[in-house]
């Protein structure tokens, strides 16, 4: 390569990563703030006592499937208002928006039936049966946060399709804040409140769900920044094909990420196979991991809303270049969590809970959680890119292979076949994550070319 086309190169990455900084850093702050308070909330729960602790990594992962699916759902619109902001069709993107509160509605609505049927059979998922006095209340109440979680998932995808990823920020810190001072009073019972453990970490949780759903639909429908989406929010025409086509693009990353975490949460049921410390450990390394996998996110997140404002103006070239800058972050953080995981294992496990079973059982978990960090940085990165391109439907088939046809055989293979126990069903993680990784650069590669082949035909 000639000096002064490596120099052009190398520049025009230096303004993507300067993009892809503003609009993931006020996403990265968000995520961190999900981390803070998923940290406080194992803190505080495994303080009070590690029943507890086992019980909440149940429930939660068990409803970490449907609340990703339905941020998936959501993801599915970022493309689309990515690409109509980019042309700057302002009605095109408040119609976008009517169109998606009302398909992301329903879906919540129809999700919490699902998961209230399931209630009367947590009896048959092989947990100790002294966790389900634990698990059945603390189930019902994070079943009433489905609903609202979904309305703050559509309007913080719209708000970052729009390039304002600092607006779903501040009400996200806002809304962890409450939830961090609602579990110290009601999981204690400080101030006079009762003391509800486990249950007053449910109530905390579902409540500040509430509060931030109101707050961010508020915010699109009454501030000034989104009065000129206003008019296309008002408008009704041909209202059900927008409906059917929000849909068809979103459901396959809706259930690309449904089968990502029915990875993590059938990997907590295989470990509770194994006693409740073992599920408690599983808990503690999962919170931890997400130290790397939310920061990740935030800058695939970025990524997906430049490849769909890309994609909007036709540039296929800045479309890959945007890919890469997103990995070469990605990758950076990849390494600077993995430090944090190497080095300071055991002040981590300790964060979240004093018992020293469970210490020793999440020590071995942290080899396999390293080792898989590359692997989630690059299929996250990409997978995010595949979004943006709103040719969505390989990021089903990827999921599917990866996580269900190979991690869930191998979780069983290797935590109970091998009886490795929870170790097992970590490693079984990384190959299911490779695959993932591979299949997601090779998806997003092809659609770019495909793309691009077809807009050069039509010219």
């Amino acid at each position: 390569m000639r000096p002064t086309a490596a120099i052009g190169k190398l520049s025009s990455y230096r303004e993507e990563y300067a993009r892809l900084l503003r609009i993931g850093a006020p996403v990265f702050v968000t995520q961190l703030g999900i981390i803070v308070v998923s940290f406080a909330d194992t803190m505080m729960v495994g303080a009070y006592g590690t029943a507890e602790l086992a019980a909440a990594a149940f429930v939660n992962s068990v409803f970490l499937v449907v609340f990703v699916m339905l941020i998936g759902l959501a993801n599915g619109v970022t493309p689309m208002v990515g690409a109509l902001f980019g042309k700057g069709d302002s009605r095109g993107v408040g119609r976008i928006f009517r169109a998606s509160l009302q398909v992301d509605i329903l879906v919540g609505v129809v999700f919490t039936g699902i998961m209230a049927a399931l209630y009367p059979f947590l009896d048959r998922m092989g947990q100790d049966p002294d966790l389900l006095p634990l698990i059945r209340p603390y189930y019902l109440i994070i079943l009433a946060g489905l609903v609202p979680g979904s309305i703050f998932c559509c309007c913080q995808q719209t708000a970052n399709g729009t390039t304002d990823t600092a607006m779903p920020m501040w009400v996200m810190i806002s809304a962890n804040l409450l939830n961090i001072v609602g579990n110290w009073i009601l999981i204690f019972g400080n101030f006079g409140a009762p003391e509800l453990g486990l249950n007053g970490a449910g109530i905390s949780t579902v409540v500040s769900r509430y509060l931030a759903a109101a707050a961010i639909l508020l915010w699109i429908l009454f501030h000034r920044r989104y009065a000129p989406y206003r008019a296309g929010m008002h408008d009704r025409t041909d209202e059900r094909r927008l409906r059917r086509e929000v849909w068809l693009t979103s459901y396959p990353p809706m259930i690309q990420g449904g089968a990502e975490c029915a990875l993590w949460s059938f990997g907590a049921v295989v470990s509770g196979w194994f006693g409740k410390v073992q599920l408690a450990a599983y808990q503690v390394v999962n919170t931890a991991s997400q130290i790397g996998f939310t920061t990740y996110l935030s800058f695939a997140i970025a990524t997906s809303i430049r490849v769909a404002n890309l994609y909007g103006v036709r540039d296929w070239r800045g479309m890959r270049r945007t890919a890469s800058a997103g990995l070469h972050l990605n990758l950076m953080l990849c390494a600077a969590a993995s430090l944090i995981f190497i080095f300071l294992p055991g002040p981590l496990i300790r964060l979240f809970t004093p018992d020293p079973e469970v210490i020793e059982s999440a020590l071995p978990l942290i080899l396999p959680m390293v080792l898989y960090q590359v692997c989630d940085a690059m299929q996250v990165t990409y997978a995010n890119a595949q979004r943006g391109t709103k040719v969505v439907r390989p990021l089903l088939w990827v999921a599917v292979l990866s996580y269900c046809c190979v991690g869930m055989p191998l979780s069983v293979l290797f935590g109970a076949g091998f009886g490795w126990h929870n170790v097992g069903v970590y490693y079984s993680f990384v190959v299911a994550l490779a695959v993932a990784a591979v299949l997601f650069l090779w998806s997003f590669k092809r659609t770019v070319r495909l793309l691009e082949a077809a807009d050069r035909e039509a010219v």
